[in-house]
């Protein structure tokens, strides 16, 4: 795949690799250290996407498994040999807290206490990604997504109407 290409996805779908980003990394330099983890993930898959799912659903799936991935070595970024120069695929500051009201901050600061399952089906959600894709990104039945999305939803508003 040529690079403006995936440039040009990457950019498509940046939102949903900040919100990534953002929700499993609360440091900014450990944040941008997995962004350029994921860039580079989705740089050497791209040739795997086949097309069975929306192009969206593979790069979150990605994403997300690499993001859990350094979440579980403390958001520690292992050095690897650049196969390209990653700083073509930067994005660009995102300035999240200054542009959010007090709600949704708190809301931010509940989701960012959840489980890394939980987190990930609720941002999966709020993202209006359907059961069944949800499913397959995380490898659960549809059943138990739509379970512990009830779940989550009444734990969340329980938790927001104590703040």
């Amino acid at each position: 795949m040529e690079k403006e290409k995936f440039i040009e996805i990457i950019s498509t779908n940046k939102n949903l690799l900040y919100k990534i980003c953002n929700s499993y990394c609360q440091n900014s330099s450990n944040r941008k250290d997995l962004e350029q983890e994921i860039l580079m993930q989705l740089w050497k898959n791209i040739k795997s996407f086949d097309g069975r799912v929306k192009i969206s659903t593979w790069i979150y799936k990605v994403a997300l498994n690499t993001a859990i991935s350094n979440y579980r070595k403390d958001c520690k970024r292992i050095d690897k040999p650049n196969e390209i120069d990653c700083s073509i695929f930067s994005l660009p500051d995102f300035e999240y807290d200054s542009e959010l009201d007090e709600k949704i901050k708190i809301l931010r600061k509940l989701i960012n206490g959840l489980t890394k399952l939980d987190k990930a089906l609720i941002l999966l959600y709020l993202d209006s990604f359907k059961q069944k894709e949800i499913s397959e990104i995380l490898g659960i039945s549809e059943t138990n997504v739509a379970t512990k999305i009830s779940r989550i939803k009444t734990n969340l508003k329980e938790k927001f109407s104590n703040y």
